[in-house]
């Protein structure tokens, strides 16, 4: 990717942006165009449980997905922070570079989906959302997508934004630059030979940059994104508390971690086929981002 490509890039992303304040970072605005949701058949509510059903981890993940410097420049987006980036124990407190949340006046939501792309649960995921007429955030670990590079186009034709999630899925902070520059760059290299077009997002594993990382991550022309909602489904918790993690935490402008691959999920599509519908009926409107 070349100097003048990152130059309109940023042009672009500057001349679009309004920045607002908010304690020690800023809000981001972002726009993306919709369709509106379709009329089908809803799925039968699940009992709220009174605690989460006990984790079942489910079948691991198949064999094959064991799988392999620019100066930096302003980071694009000035999301506003506050949100935890890291889950659990040890968690990193919230960047400033990092999108946790994206300003807007209107009920828009992102949902993201990591860890992909699946042979299994992408393409019903996909279903999903192809039914409710909404776009999404998919990504993507590179490894994965140089085995079903047809998923990869299939997300892009329904219209989704499919972005980096590293190579291998590492802890980018625990990395040499050369290493966090590999594996971003290599992910976005194969996105860019498949589609056409290298990815504007990226994703850290775990939510965990660094400066390095994040200097990295902008070099490449990408900027920075992490989750305000935490839909908890890599714990495996059942689908119901999936469902009500999601729809408890919901407001305008929250960016939604799921994940449509890294290890078992069908938990995962039978929550979003069941929250889905009921966000679109409280007048949400899930979109991609769009930097």
């Amino acid at each position: 990717m070349d100097s003048d490509r990152h130059t309109r890039t940023r042009r672009k992303f500057l001349q679009a942006a309004v920045v607002v304040g908010a304690l020690s970072a800023a809000r981001v605005l972002f726009s993306s165009d919709g369709g509106a949701p379709e009329t089908g058949p809803r799925p039968s509510a699940p009992t709220r449980p009174t605690q989460p059903p006990a984790t079942s981890a489910g079948p691991p993940l198949p064999a094959e997905y064991a799988g392999p410097a620019s100066a930096p420049g302003p980071f694009r987006l000035r999301p506003m922070a506050g949100e935890t980036s890291r889950s659990g124990p040890g968690a990193s407190p919230p960047h400033p570079d990092v999108a946790f949340r994206l300003s807007t006046d209107r009920r828009e939501i992102f949902l993201t989906f990591d860890d992909g792309p699946h042979p299994a649960h992408t393409p019903e995921i996909l279903r999903i959302l192809r039914r409710h007429d909404t776009r999404a955030t998919f990504f993507v670990i590179g490894e994965n997508a140089l085995e079903f590079p047809d998923l990869l186009r299939a997300l892009a034709d329904d219209g989704h934004a499919v972005a980096n999630h590293t190579w291998t899925h590492p802890q980018l902070t625990t990395l040499p630059p050369g290493l966090v520059r590999s594996e971003l760059g290599r992910t976005s290299d194969l996105i860019e030979d498949v589609l056409g077009a290298a990815p504007d997002l990226a994703r850290a594993p775990y939510g965990d940059w660094d400066e390095t990382s994040l200097s990295i991550c902008n070099a490449l022309g990408m900027s920075p994104v992490g989750w305000a909602v935490d839909s908890q489904d890599w714990t495996v918790p059942g689908a119901e508390t999936i469902a009500y993690t999601v729809l408890d935490k919901m407001h305008p402008g929250a960016i939604v971690l799921s994940h449509d691959g890294g290890g078992e999920r069908s938990q995962t599509v039978e929550a979003l086929d069941w929250y889905l519908p009921r966000l679109l009926d409280d007048g949400y409107r899930p979109i991609r981002i769009e930097p």
